[in-house]
């Protein structure tokens, strides 16, 4: 078959789409026992969520012979395009094919699509063989062959020959086609025209992890896995390990195994808000220490709720906060567990436990949950229901990001009036993000970022303040604790250096009609980090919190009072009496407070080296 010299690179194209979805028929196929437990509608969205990453794989194997026929047709006959690029097509499907068969094993031993995850075993093929050792190697053989033979009819049936730039065409005019098809790559490379790129969270849609497994294109999710590679050996390592692990466990055990947390509320289970404030810094924060007249909704809040003073977040990315918050997870220096579906399945969160004692769930963001792969992790939480920007409507969506606050709000007193209780609603606000363009009046003046970020925090503390005020008239209010929480600290106002303390100081509020009427107005002086909010929510709903291994309660009054944070390849350790910062790439502090014994360095040592081991072996 040969086709017209410019129908080429969409048949090129097309043939490849078509090849990863042959390769997922043939893994939902193979891997039939899970396959069967699916209804046919999540069967064919299956095809349908993942045809974004397939595109997005074919558009980068493309990329070379699309640059190649556009030299090609600058330099016409003399340059062997087409030998090229049937060579390269037929090197680039054995390879896809033998990634896609391995998988089939693979997935079957280790439960996650083939990643970068074999490279740890170059070293110990022994226990790579061990993996494989029960694999039926003479099918997957079979498999191998006939993938390839479906791969060879594909190119001879779809994508043909490649026809000669036409007669008295001109081969500037040619090389300029070329170069825009080459230009066209970046649509379905990138997974569309949406603001941010396409990442595997895009493909998380079911409850069923198999399902959202199946619609990974297993190719893209090597390639990236490769960039996102941080298997080892621990870079961290600063003590022996037992010495460390001593050192860190020390710290979770309270003085007395007898100590209660202390009980804030009326009931056991009360409906739980918790509402994640969008880079809310203590800076802003007057009843925190921070500038008055930003914040009058938390500032009043926290004279009749529960405020926690010496509150810290664990690292300075929303997507580190939303782990720290909903796992008790610690951050990672230099990357983010939620960058890793397969390792973020095995964490503990929020929503599990309380879906466990009866609660029904949903989660709620005014942009899009793909971004930072959240959705994969929120997916992977059991989320009764997802609300993101594509829920509503194009009016609505009327922010750089997606729906502005009041909007999101809106839609959340909407909904509780049919939400089953009790319920663990989440909801993660987004107008205070850059570039802060809220729709209010100016309430600060001045176009400095500085002053744009203090509109938006009160913009967002203002819509607040309305929701909360509307909801105290709802049937729900009287059964229900709100947790307000940001997600991290930020620069502004003052430039604040990204490891300085102070940028990472944010508020914790407790507040709503479930509280007991003795606990409101109580400051809680403990010191504490976003990792602590699960075990300290969990103590209140009398739930255990043993799977959360690095939270702690902060309400047990033997509780150990510290928070550590992380920012990029470096750690703050604080206590009572002590500070450090310290730099990982340079080994050395950046500050300490005056006389800090070397065992507190030690200790935020410690404590880095043994959750980031924790997190190597997710």
């Amino acid at each position: 078959m040969r086709t017209t010299r410019f129908a080429f690179q969409p048949r090129y194209f097309l043939g490849w789409v078509l090849f990863f979805i042959v390769a997922k028929s043939l893994f939902l196929v193979y891997q039939w026992p899970n396959t069967a437990t699916l209804p046919l509608s999540t069967i064919i969205r299956i095809f349908g969520y993942g045809l974004r990453l397939d595109a997005s794989a074919a558009a980068y194997v493309c990329a070379l012979p699309f640059a190649v026929l556009t030299l090609g047709s600058l330099l016409g006959p003399v340059f062997p395009q087409e030998r090229f690029v049937r060579g390269y097509t037929g090197v680039a499907g054995v390879v896809v094919a033998l990634l896609t068969v391995s998988d089939l094993a693979l997935y079957q031993a280790w439960g996650f699509r083939l990643d970068a995850t074999p490279l740890q075993y170059l070293d110990t093929p022994g226990e790579m063989a061990a993996s494989a050792a029960s694999a039926p190697l003479l099918l997957l053989l079979a498999l191998l062959l006939a993938l390839l033979g479906i791969g060879w009819l594909l190119y001879k049936g779809v994508v043909g020959r490649l026809a000669p730039v036409p007669a008295m065409f001109g081969r500037g005019r040619a090389g300029l086609i070329g170069f825009l098809y080459l230009l066209l790559l970046i649509v379905p490379l990138r997974g569309g025209v949406q603001q941010i790129p396409i990442n595997q969270s895009d493909v998380y849609f079911a409850p069923q992890p198999f399902a959202n497994h199946a619609a990974v294109n297993v190719p893209w999710n090597v390639v990236n896995s490769l960039f996102l590679q941080n298997a080892g050996p621990n870079p961290y390592h600063f003590l022996s390990d037992t010495t460390a692990t001593r050192l860190v466990q020390e710290l979770y055990q309270p003085d007395s195994a007898l100590s209660l947390p202390t009980p804030l509320l009326r009931t056991q289970r009360p409906n739980v808000l918790f509402i994640i404030l969008e880079s809310f810094t203590a800076k802003l924060v007057g009843s925190l220490g921070g500038e008055a007249g930003v914040t009058p909704t938390l500032d009043s809040l926290s004279r009749v709720g529960v405020s926690f003073s010496h509150f810290y977040a664990a690292g300075d990315r929303s997507q580190k906060g939303l782990v720290a918050l909903l796992s008790g997870y610690p951050n990672q220096p230099t990357t983010s567990i939620i960058k890793y579906p397969r390792k973020a399945e095995r964490l503990p969160q929020l929503v599990a436990s309380l879906q466990a004692a009866g609660y029904s769930s949903h989660y709620y963001y005014g942009g899009e949950l793909a971004f930072a792969n959240m959705k994969s992790y929120l997916v992977a939480g059991g989320y009764d229901a997802l609300t993101e920007r594509a829920d509503f409507t194009p009016a609505e969506q009327n922010s750089k990001w997606g729906a502005h606050d009041h909007v999101l709000f809106q839609r959340i007193l909407k909904d509780l009036e049919h939400q089953r209780q009790p319920f663990f609603v989440t909801a993660f606000t987004l107008s205070s993000h850059e570039p802060f363009d809220v729709p209010m009046r100016t309430r600060f003046s001045g176009t400095k970022e500085a002053s744009l970020f203090r509109n938006s925090i009160y913009y967002t503390d203002h819509v607040l303040g309305q929701f909360l005020e509307a909801a105290r008239r709802q049937t729900w209010w009287e059964n229900t604790v709100v947790v307000l929480v940001a997600d991290h600290g930020h620069p502004q106002p003052g430039n604040t250096p990204n490891y300085a303390p102070i940028k990472f100081h944010i508020p914790l509020l407790l507040t709503g009609g479930a509280l007991l009427p003795a606990a409101r107005g109580r400051k809680v002086d403990t010191i504490g980090s976003q990792t602590d909010v699960a075990a300290t929510l969990l103590g209140q709903l009398g739930l255990p919190a043993t799977a959360y291994s690095f939270s702690h309660d902060l309400l047990r009054p033997a509780a150990r009072s510290f928070a550590f944070y992380s920012f990029t390849d470096g750690f703050g350790l604080l206590t009572p009496q002590d500070t450090v910062v310290y730099d990982n790439v340079g080994r050395n502090l950046i500050y300490q407070t005056p006389g800090t014994p070397a065992p507190v360095v030690e200790l935020g040592k410690a404590y880095e080296q043994v959750s980031f081991e924790d997190f190597l072996r997710k």
